[in-house]
């Protein structure tokens, strides 16, 4: 299974409104996603209550991974939202 780590850029972290950029774009991608925290357990990137239960901050490194055709390409695109600081959008 295709994984690709990203290190969290929003100032907040993954909460509020860097979450819900984040989930809108993993629900654009053709396959099930899913985002873990190192020894976590991956969970739905689609789901706000995972990504909020997830508790990343800023400069956490999460790892993403996808299986599918299209899985490095969409794995490419989230991390590099990831690596964005999506409170400055």
């Amino acid at each position: 299974m295709p994984e690709r780590t990203a290190i969290i850029a929003s100032r907040v972290g993954l909460h509020a409104r860097p979450a819900s950029i984040f989930i809108d774009a993993v629900k654009k991608q053709p396959l099930r996603i899913t985002i873990a925290k190192p020894g976590g357990t991956p969970m739905d990137a689609s789901s706000i209550l995972s990504i909020m239960s997830l508790g990343a901050a800023n400069g956490d490194t999460v790892t993403l991974a996808a299986e599918g055709p299209e899985a490095e390409e969409s794995l490419e695109t989230l991390a590099a939202l990831l690596e964005t600081d999506l409170d400055a959008s």
